[in-house]
């Protein structure tokens, strides 16, 4: 018997994504009680050439499945050999593979849906002078190979979607969790607005910080950058200083929310100014964190008093010294994946998970009762 019209349900986990999808697997094994030898991922693989080159491979047959391909193309954990050199996985490696299986199933899927957690080339998503238009580009050369619906978490800029105006995207939010996490890690926080502020740290998520403003009823500032545009260094102009606006933080507790941590300089800057206007506990929202340049500039400023906690979700690599942070607190997101594909398949609306209001309130009033009741 199908799950819904669309075709039975399988799942594809690229290179990088084993754990995770095995997780979500899980999930949705224990919901159809699928025996327990089983399972809904497929067996595919890219295998490459001593060169360097690759080729996609499935070895299960998909005709007329409703497919979802889960890729983290910001897995630089993993590894290929090309001329006996090992070289990390960049990027651009995921999504060549990424399209390389899409090419292996050859059109005999009835649905194809991809998860891409963090939007390959998200960042590139404008043009401002003569350059690439890459994430718009990929939209739509996924689109024109036959995948009819992307989900993204926290898109850096969601707006990219019109690039492929009659395909399915949907930009989820990971706010709920990123709550729940924070208020099961520092059960003695006070929610109040004469307590605890929301900062962005900078224009370009201030509607983000808008909603989890909203949601918990407390006062939102932000910073803006302040560039040099007569230079570009590593491809983009400096940050010269990051400029405040708001209520005063003194005494309150801090929520800064981000979609990603790049370097890390940007929101220690941030969260430093912001001790020195003399903010209590920093807590840091971040969906993705690449930490780009390592971990000591972060070490040293948790070591300063700078921040207290960083949040991050798991649907991205994380390095095994990433997790042994004491500042560190991994937000997991499987189960709310599972609960995606699960209803998709279904040929459901997801408008219910994307929609998170009822769930923050819930967790707000567990939280307040919990706090009032002295547990």
């Amino acid at each position: 018997m199908k799950d819904s019209i669309f075709g039975d349900l399988s799942v594809i986990g690229m290179r990088g994504c084993e754990d995770f999808v095995a997780q979500v697997d899980t999930y949705l094994k224990e919901w159809r009680r699928h025996d327990s030898e089983g399972t809904f991922i497929a067996d595919a693989s890219c295998p490459r050439f001593g060169s360097g080159e690759g080729k996609g491979l499935i070895r299960d047959s998909l005709r007329g499945k409703d497919v979802y391909i889960i890729s983290d193309c910001f897995n630089h954990g993993v590894t290929y050999t090309m001329y006996g050199q090992t070289v990390p996985m960049s990027p651009d490696d995921h999504y060549q593979d990424l399209k390389r299986i899409i090419g292996a199933i050859g059109g005999k899927a009835r649905r194809i849906s991809v998860i891409m957690p963090m939007l390959y080339e998200g960042r590139q998503h404008k043009r401002s002078s003569r350059e690439s238009l890459d994430c718009a580009l990929a939209l739509q050369e996924l689109s024109n190979m036959g995948v009819q619906n992307l989900i993204t978490f926290d898109a850096h800029d969601a707006r990219v979607q019109n690039a492929i105006p009659l395909e399915g995207f949907d930009n989820v939010r990971t706010s709920y969790q990123m709550i729940k996490a924070m208020l099961h890690t520092y059960p003695d926080l006070d929610v109040d607005p004469e307590k605890m502020m929301i900062i962005s740290p900078d224009e370009g998520g201030l509607t983000k910080c808008m909603y989890y403003s909203s949601m918990l009823g407390i006062d939102l500032g932000m910073f803006y950058k302040r560039r040099n545009y007569s230079v570009i260094i590593n491809g983009k102009n400096p940050i010269e200083a990051h400029e405040y606006l708001g209520r005063d933080v003194g005494g309150k507790d801090v929520i800064i929310v981000d979609d990603m941590i790049s370097s890390g300089d940007s929101v220690i800057d941030v969260a430093q100014q912001l001790k020195d206007k003399g903010a209590n506990r920093i807590f840091v929202f971040a969906t993705f964190g690449l930490f780009c340049n390592g971990l000591e500039a972060m070490d040293q400023a948790y070591r300063d008093g700078v921040f207290t906690k960083i949040f991050t979700t798991n649907l991205i690599y994380r390095t095994p010294e990433l997790k042994k942070r004491e500042w560190y607190v991994e937000v997991n997101l499987c189960k709310y994946v599972a609960y995606i594909i699960d209803t998709l398949n279904h040929d459901q609306t997801i408008s219910q998970l994307l929609d998170q209001s009822k769930r923050i309130r819930k967790v707000l009033a567990e939280h307040k009762e919990h706090k009032q009741a002295g547990v």
